[in-house]
């Protein structure tokens, strides 16, 4: 590809990056203001002369983005972990440990409450997000506070591989928290999820796959290519899911349960970063080590909870509300994070 293009290619990615968090913005105010294009878009649809083939723009989206993930992870770089693995293994295992801290504290708390069902919807949304793999976008967060960016890669890719494993073990280990329909609803996504939890690992492994077989100039050129592609379909995903929960939201105002949803995904959000915090602390670890394992920790891919939870409770729009907010403070708490860091 000439350089012709390969420089305004490289240029806009410089620029979306320094402006991602205005731009993530803008799709949450898209999605608040003109919500209909994106409900359209969120459903699957059939495409004509196929047989019945259906097509799905969040599976499509969020598996561009994963594949770009594995385009850049650096494979060569993953030879260290061997000789380091204490931070890796410790991430791996609070990829259990922490749903098994948090859920059950918000679960008791929203039983004190006077909604019917004891927030069993909250609670629902809450296991999904929590039993999702490392957000590939915690090695953006790591790069840009100095972390161990073969650990954080390694961790992402980790639990991505394992999760049609680790999914389906946190659902069932966390289901006897909730009753009535809300079991259900978490049963029948392990059945429904697993096409979307091969949508998540096939595009990460394809993308580490290519790196592997691209001779190096295509693989450079591929990259440049693919990094501003994959942005801006991160922002049309964060739109569509946005726009799920948003919509509805908006149709029928339910204040309380706006404020139920940001309350309890910042207390889980809060819980899981400081839980990766005092392990980090605990274990000794290197400060860049440290970082990138509180980073794992609190940092899940909230887009395949969000593309999950659509797929297998459709439904359910409000559950969407609060993947939304945790996907927003998250993000919130890496900024601050990367900016303690950088001090």
């Amino acid at each position: 590809m000439p350089n012709l293009v390969l420089g305004p290619l490289s240029r806009a990615t410089m620029w979306l990056q320094q402006r991602l968090g205005w731009a993530v913005s803008v799709s949450y105010t898209a999605a608040a203001l003109l919500p209909a294009p994106g409900l359209w878009l969120r459903h699957p649809h059939r495409l004509p002369f196929t047989g019945g083939f259906t097509l799905s723009s969040t599976q499509i989206l969020l598996g561009l983005v994963l594949f770009t993930a594995g385009l850049q992870v650096p494979v060569e770089a993953l030879g260290e972990l061997v000789r380091r693995p204490r931070a890796l293994l410790a991430g791996l295992l609070l990829r259990l440990a922490v749903p098994a801290l948090t859920i059950p504290v918000i679960a008791f708390l929203l039983r004190q409450t006077p909604d019917t069902d004891g927030g069993g919807g909250l609670v629902t949304a809450m296991i999904v997000i929590v039993a999702m793999p490392v957000a590939a976008g915690a090695t953006v967060w790591a790069g840009k506070g100095m972390g161990d960016q073969p650990t954080m890669v390694g961790l992402v890719l980790v639990s991505t591989l394992l999760s049609p494993l680790t999914v389906p073990l946190v659902i069932n280990g966390l289901s006897p928290l909730l009753t009535g329909a809300h079991v259900n609803a978490l049963t029948g996504s392990i059945h429904a999820g697993g096409s979307t939890l091969t949508t998540v690992v096939m595009p990460c492994a394809a993308g580490i796959l290519s790196r592997l077989l691209l001779p190096a100039p295509w693989l450079s050129r591929s990259v440049v290519v693919a990094l501003p592609t994959a942005m801006s379909g991160s922002l049309v995903l964060t739109y569509l899911n946005a726009s799920g929960a948003l919509g509805s939201f908006l149709t029928h105002p339910r204040p309380l349960l706006l404020v139920a949803a940001v309350l309890t995904a910042g207390t889980v959000c809060l819980l899981s970063f400081g839980i990766g915090r005092v392990l980090a602390q605990l274990l000794r670890l290197a400060p860049s080590s440290a970082a990138s394992l509180t980073l794992a920790c609190g940092m899940n891919n909230s887009s395949a909870g969000a593309v999950l939870i659509t797929t297998a409770l459709p439904h359910k729009p409000q559950l969407l509300l609060p993947v939304l907010a945790y996907g927003l403070l998250q993000k919130t708490a890496a900024n601050r994070l990367v900016r303690h860091r950088r001090v």
